[in-house]
């Protein structure tokens, strides 16, 4: 089975670009060079110097042992949390803003949920020294100030979106309109892998890195670059995307995709893409994503303002048509429990999107000597005013 991206776009059955016409110069544009600038040598160089010296990688690979103990496992944690930053969103955005500026635009757009991708963003813009505006919706405004206030120290101007629930697909649509209007000198960073072609696979590839560490540290720690497992929390998918990339074609790993359940998967209340999404087009790319009957989008709900997405990446949809990655859910009281037990038994606490991977464990059953690794997508500082309103602790 192929799970890469075929020329036009496409995984299996998802993909593609579908997009306004004022838009496809810049796609091309994309589509034509992404390729020849990212594998060109001074590319490769300034990425990974940057990923070294500015971003702190690699990352650790941190044996969790008192969470062995708990559930009779050998389990990892890949410390993304401690990328500047605070979240594997920065691997991303140096790569992207880097090919920005060989493509010579002037200024940079993004959309964000939970603020990493937009901190990450606004940071890789002050770097660089380019203009950048970031828009978030309204609500994910309200519930993640300290990232607000931290792209705004950065230099970048935040808009909110208030259309529908005032998230992250608001965000995205912002974002989309004001790139349909300012198309020469822009380049949109999209934050996970979504979008249209060559989004998702160009952001696959930035953020690969994390699994190519993984195979490098796990042959360090137990002699096998191959571990039993591998848990990641989906939204978009771009960090779990990374956590699998490189063991794709190793069908004996299994991969694990967790997404937010919300209130539950039949409460109305969820962000369960493939439990309750069928094909259609979002963003500019065909995936799975969650509407109603007659292809309006269903507003998704989810504690954590990372994976209150309506969709799923494309590479993510085939997977999961394919049963290569097999995709759980957890519920918003799941996932906090897991967030307060990360951070009571191993002194680390998550994001509560990473929170919600975490919430698995409890959910599967693993042999003693099973080697499972936990991808910590990112830290929990910008989640303490949620952590202390949930107050179940």
């Amino acid at each position: 089975m192929d799970y890469t991206v075929n020329e036009q776009g496409y995984y299996g059955n998802f993909g593609g670009a579908y997009i306004p016409e004022m838009l496809y110069p810049n796609i091309e544009e994309l589509r034509e060079s992404y390729m020849n600038i990212i594998h060109e040598p001074s590319f490769q160089e300034q990425f990974h110097q940057l990923l070294r010296d500015y971003v702190g990688r690699p990352t650790p690979l941190c044996f969790a042992p008192r969470l062995s103990e708990r559930y009779s496992a050998r389990i990892y944690l890949k410390r993304e949390d401690l990328c500047h930053t605070g979240a594997h969103k920065i691997n991303n955005t140096i790569g992207q803003i880097l090919l920005a500026k060989r493509l010579g635009k002037q200024k940079i757009i993004a959309e964000t949920g939970a603020g990493q991708h937009g901190v990450a963003t606004a940071t890789v813009c002050a770097l660089m020294g380019m203009e950048c505006i970031v828009y978030m919706g309204q609500l994910d405004m309200e519930r993640q100030r300290p990232n607000v206030e931290r792209m705004r120290i950065l230099g970048t101007k935040v808009v909110p979106a208030t259309s529908g629930n005032m998230t992250l697909k608001d965000a995205t649509n912002e974002a989309m309109r004001h790139w349909i209007n300012h198309p020469a000198d822009t380049h949109y960073i999209i934050g996970s892998v979504v979008g249209p072609h060559p989004y998702p696979d160009m952001v696959a590839r930035f953020q690969s890195v994390i699994s190519e560490e993984i195979k490098a540290q796990l042959t360090e720690k137990e002699g096998n670059p191959f571990p039993d497992y591998v848990l990641a929390c989906v939204g978009g998918g771009s960090n779990a995307t990374g956590a699998f990339y490189h063991y794709l074609d190793h069908e004996h790993v299994h991969l694990i995709g967790v997404e937010a359940a919300g209130k539950g998967i039949d409460s109305g209340a969820s962000a369960a893409t493939t439990a309750l999404g069928k094909p259609g087009v979002l963003h500019g790319s065909k995936t799975l994503l969650m509407q109603t009957g007659d292809g309006q989008v269903v507003e998704p709900y989810s504690i954590s303002a990372g994976l209150d997405y309506p969709g799923i990446g494309p590479m993510h949809a085939h997977l999961f048509e394919t049963g290569r990655v097999q995709f759980i859910s957890a519920t918003d009281d799941e996932a906090m429990q897991a967030g307060i037990e990360l951070s009571r038994t191993e002194g680390i606490i998550p994001a509560i999107e990473t929170a919600h991977a975490m919430a698995v464990l409890k959910k599967m059953e693993f042999d003693t000597d099973d080697v499972v690794v936990i991808n910590l997508s990112g830290r929990g500082d910008k989640d303490l005013e949620t952590y202390i309103r949930w107050g179940k602790y």
